[in-house]
C-alpha cells in the first residue's frame, strides 16, 4: 500500500516549496512539486507532474493532509547517549527510540560510554538491532577508540571492524553501519600516541573518529571549582581543555589521513582551528565539526543558566555568538543534541549534561531560521542531509528512493516545554517552563507513522 501526503511545504536541503509526497514500499517514491518550479534548489531528480498525486488517489493510496505543515527528511543526529546497556534507569534503546520519534528525528549515532562500555562489534550490532526492532529509529553504536575507555589498548578496532566484515551477507548484515564510528565520548585520549595508533586503524577502514576534545589532565580542576560553585572558573579551564585537544586530534587526523568530526564545538578557538583547517584540500577532506542546539541557544551570561551543569559547558555569549557564526560561514557541518538523560537524583548530585532530542528542532528554528540567521532549508541539511551523507546513509532528503523517515512540523507554533510530558526517561531540561516555536506533530519511519496521528 502506497501513501500520498498532499497539501505540504516540501523542505529539504534543496527544495522548499509546496507540493505532494509519495511513499512506497518504505521509501519515498515521488515528489510532486506544485507548479513548474520550486522556490529553490534544482528539480533534476524530481518527479514534476501535476496529474501524478490525483492519479494516485485514485489508485487507492492512502492520503495523508498535511494542511500547509512543513515536511522535511528526519533529522540525522549524530551524537545521542541512550545509556544501554547499563545505565537504563535514565534511558534505554525503547525509550530513547520513543524520544528520537517525538523529536522527529530517524537516525541517532549511540555514544559508547555505557555500562560496560560499547568495546565490541557484536555489542554494537547488537545494540543497532534492538533499535531497529523498535521499528522508530535507526541506531549506528558508536564503538569506543580504546578497549573498556582504558586509554591503552586500541586491538578492539580490528576485532570490530572485522566482526563488522563476517556480519556482511549474513542475516546481520542490515545492522553494520556503512561507515563505521569510533569514540572515547566523555572524554578524550590522553595519549597522544595511543590516539595516533587508532586514528591509523580508523583510516584504513575509511571510518570516522568523534572526538570529545577536552585535555584530561585539566579536568580533575575544574571539577574541584565547580564542587566550589566557581562556575565561570571551570569553564575557562574547560575552554582551555577543549582548545588544546581541538588542534591535537585535528593534527593527527591530517597526519594520519583519518577522518575525524569534532563533536559538540563550544569555544571561538576551537571553531577557529577547524576553520582554518578546512582552508586545505586534506582538511576539507577529513575535517568535520558538529555544534549543538544549547551552545547554539543558551550561553553562560543568559540569566538562569549560569550554573547549568553539561560538558562541554555553556560558554559566555561572545563563544555561543562564534557558534551561530560557524553555522552561517559554514564552518559547522551538524547540529547534534548530544542528548545527555540523567534522573533527577543524578543530576542533583552533579552529573553533567540532559535530555535533547525532543527540544532540538524548537531551539534551532527558533535562533536560527525564525531569527533570519539561516533558511529551513540549511537547517534541513544541517539535521539530516549532511549527516546522512558522512555516514553514508541514503535518507535526510526528500527524493526518489531515499528512506521515507519524514517528518511533519509546524514551524510557527509555540509550546511550552513539559518535562513529564518527554518520551524520553531523562526529565531534565534546563528549557523546563520555556516557551519554544516550532512543534514536530508526526514522525514517519520507513513509510510508517511513529509519532503522532
Amino acid at each position: 500500500m502506497s501513501t500520498l501526503i498532499v497539501n505540504a511545504r516540501l523542505v529539504d536541503a534543496g527544495m522548499d516549496c509546496p507540493g505532494s509526497l509519495l511513499v512506497a514500499g518504505g521509501l519515498i517514491a515521488g515528489v510532486f512539486p506544485d507548479g513548474a518550479e520550486c522556490a529553490s534548489g534544482s528539480l533534476s531528480s524530481i518527479e514534476c507532474a501535476d496529474e501524478a498525486p490525483a492519479a494516485f488517489k485514485a489508485s487507492g493510496a492512502v492520503v495523508i493532509d498535511a494542511h500547509g505543515l512543513t515536511v522535511m527528511p528526519a533529522f540525522v543526529d549524530m551524537h545521542v547517549h541512550f545509556r544501554d546497556p547499563g545505565q537504563t534507569q535514565k534511558e534505554d534503546i525503547i525509550s530513547g527510540s520513543d524520544a528520537a520519534a517525538a523529536a522527529g528525528t530517524g537516525t541517532v549515532v549511540l555514544m559508547p560510554n555505557t555500562a560496560p562500555v560499547v568495546s565490541s562489534g557484536e555489542l554494537a550490532l547488537a545494540n543497532n538491532k534492538k533499535a531497529a526492532d523498535t521499528e522508530k529509529v535507526r541506531a549506528i553504536q558508536v564503538v569506543s577508540i580504546t578497549r573498556g575507555f582504558d586509554g591503552k589498548d586500541t586491538t578492539h578496532i580490528d576485532e570490530a571492524l572485522s566482526c563488522y566484515e563476517k556480519a556482511r551477507g549474513t542475516a546481520e548484515s542490515a545492522f553494520v553501519p556503512p561507515v563505521p564510528v569510533f569514540s572515547e565520548d566523555g572524554k578524550d585520549v590522553a595519549d597522544e600516541a595511543v590516539m595516533r595508533s587508532a586514528m591509523k586503524k580508523i583510516s584504513a577502514a575509511g571510518a570516522i573518529v568523534s572526538c570529545h576534545c577536552e585535555e584530561p589532565s585539566l579536568v580533575p580542576a575544574a571539577r574541584e571549582l565547580r564542587s566550589q560553585k566557581k562556575f565561570a572558573e571551570a569553564e575557562k579551564v574547560l575552554a582551555d581543555a577543549e582548545n588544546s585537544c581541538t588542534g591535537r586530534n585535528i593534527q593527527i587526523a591530517l597526519e594520519t589521513g583519518c577522518r575525524i568530526h569534532i563533536a559538540h564545538a563550544s569555544t571561538a578557538v576551537a571553531l577557529e582551528a577547524v576553520r582554518r583547517a578546512k582552508q586545505t584540500e586534506s582538511g576539507r577532506a577529513l575535517i568535520t565539526c558538529e555544534v549543538t542546539p544549547h551552545h547554539l541557544g543558551l550561553s553562560q551570561d543568559m540569566s538562569g543558566f549560569e550554573s547549568e551543569l553539561v560538558n562541554p559547558p555553556l560558554r559566555p555569549e561572545a563563544d555561543r555568538k562564534a557558534v551561530l557564526a560557524a553555522i552561517v560561514n559554514g564552518t559547522a557541518d551538524v547540529i547534534s543534541t548530544d542528548h545527555a538523560p540523567h534522573t533527577m537524583q543524578d543530576k542533583a548530585g552533579g552529573a553533567c549534561g540532559f535530555t535533547g532530542l525532543e527540544t532540538a528542532f524548537a531551539v534551532c528554528n527558533e535562533t536560527l531560521v525564525q531569527s533570519g540567521l539561516i533558511t529551513l532549508s540549511k537547517l534541513s541539511e544541517l539535521m539530516s542531509a549532511k549527516p546522512a551523507e558522512l555516514l553514508g546513509l541514503r535518507v535526510g532528503r526528500l527524493a526518489p528512493g531515499y528512506a521515507a523517515d519524514i517528518v511533519f512540523a509546524d514551524c510557527t507554533q509555540k509550546w511550552v516545554v513539559e518535562p513529564e510530558k518527554l518520551k524520553s526517561r531523562g526529565k531534565y531540561t534546563p528549557l523546563a517552563g520555556k516557551t519554544l516555536t516550532g512543534r514536530i506533530v508526526k514522525t514517519l519511519h520507513a513509510g510508517k507513522v511513529v509519532f503522532g496521528e
